[in-house]
């Protein structure tokens, strides 16, 4: 694979509802995109990264600057085997996972357009439809989250995610459960607590929760591991795994029970695929994080989630929970069952709609 030409723009996409978490309330996604050019095909890949250094310590300004002065020049430069290889060409640059991620993930879609196969099937998907769940934000009142529960339960959605914090968490899942005996529920902390609230986590185990996900320090091991002996709830980790290796020693240590795998996060395929493969092998259970994408990097997750290890459903939902116009044809659609049909032509599967995708464009360079 010879790249000859490399694009990254920034869009901004206002959301249709706020999304808050622990780490505060979002309104306006910014979104770097990359295209990516080989002979005369083409593939797209998004930066997954947050407006601000929480979640992780990328954003779309480090990203710009990754993507432009290393990763992008470094692309360019020579002829390539896979995108693995590339992957494996990136490795030099410490971390910086979710701009890797998006060159990367680019590649594997002008391959897989390149061999005339579906992203997914190229990948090892063998899922023709993949199980969703949906994640809701901390809401304004109990009442206002406990509607949205209802209205996603009526779509289908297979399993509740919640997010929660100190002041939001015990309350609230009672409330809910009141409501909702019986539906698959889960609760999302993005690191808001510490082992100091080891009695408080403790009560979530009344609550019948799918999992409790990374409720401690967003690079810790050896706590999750300490606590989850403490509670009955499995415990899932997401911030804390970036790498096939990070999950091996989740797992040695007893630091988690679930692990929630996203693209960006760990580097991009090749790497979501050796941690897959990795707990496949382990029968440990996975699942596909979201982190607001627009409907590239939605098209990316659900060719992942195609994969035999993703046992759980994700947070892979419909694009018009997001946003009122996504920037791909189709729009990204769930059954009244609650999954995703994985597309079947070459690549993505949804291809970008560059009228759209040109309206929200503030920047863009070109190599």
């Amino acid at each position: 694979m010879r790249i000859k030409r490399v694009e990254i723009r920034e869009i901004r996409l206002p959301l249709v509802h706020f999304f808050e978490t622990s780490f505060g309330r979002t309104t306006m996604r910014r979104i770097v995109l990359v295209r990516a050019e080989a002979g005369d095909i083409e593939g797209w890949g998004e930066v997954t990264c947050g407006e601000a250094p929480f979640y992780n310590y990328e954003t779309p300004e480090t990203a710009w600057h990754i993507l432009r002065d290393f990763l992008i020049p470094w692309a360019l430069e020579r002829e390539w085997e896979s995108p693995s290889a590339l992957a494996e060409g990136f490795r030099p640059i410490r971390g910086h996972n979710m701009a890797k991620a998006a060159i990367e993930n680019a590649c594997w879609d002008i391959e897989a357009r390149r061999q005339g196969l579906p992203l997914a099937r190229l990948v090892g998907g063998t899922l023709e439809e993949i199980p969703c769940g949906v994640s809701i934000g901390i809401q304004d009142s109990p009442e206002a989250l406990l509607e949205k529960i209802a209205r996603e339960t009526a779509a289908g959605y297979q399993r509740i995610k919640v997010k929660i914090k100190p002041g939001w968490d015990t309350q609230i899942l009672e409330r809910v459960r009141e409501k909702f005996p019986h539906v698959p529920l889960m609760a999302d902390a993005n690191s808001a607590y510490s082992l100091r609230d080891v009695e408080r986590l403790k009560e979530f185990d009344r609550f019948n929760l799918m999992m409790v996900e990374q409720p401690l320090g967003w690079e810790d091991l050896v706590d999750h591991a300490k606590l989850q002996r403490e509670l009955a709830t499995p415990i899932c980790l997401d911030e804390s795994i970036h790498s096939v290796e990070d999950a091996r020693k989740a797992i040695e240590i007893g630091a988690c029970k679930i692990i929630n795998v996203k693209l960006g996060r760990v580097g991009g395929f090749t790497a979501a695929r050796e941690l897959h493969d990795f707990c496949l092998a382990k029968r440990f259970p996975l699942w596909c994080g979201g982190m607001l994408e627009s409907g590239v990097g939605r098209a990316a997750n659900i060719a992942m989630s195609a994969l035999p290890g993703f046992v759980l459903p994700g947070d892979v939902s419909a694009s018009r929970r997001y946003w009122r116009e996504d920037i791909v044809d189709p729009e990204v659609t769930v059954t009244a069952e609650g999954t995703i049909r994985v597309p079947t032509s070459p690549g993505l599967g949804f291809t970008p709609n560059l009228g759209r995708i040109e309206k929200a464009t503030v920047r863009k360079e070109s190599f």
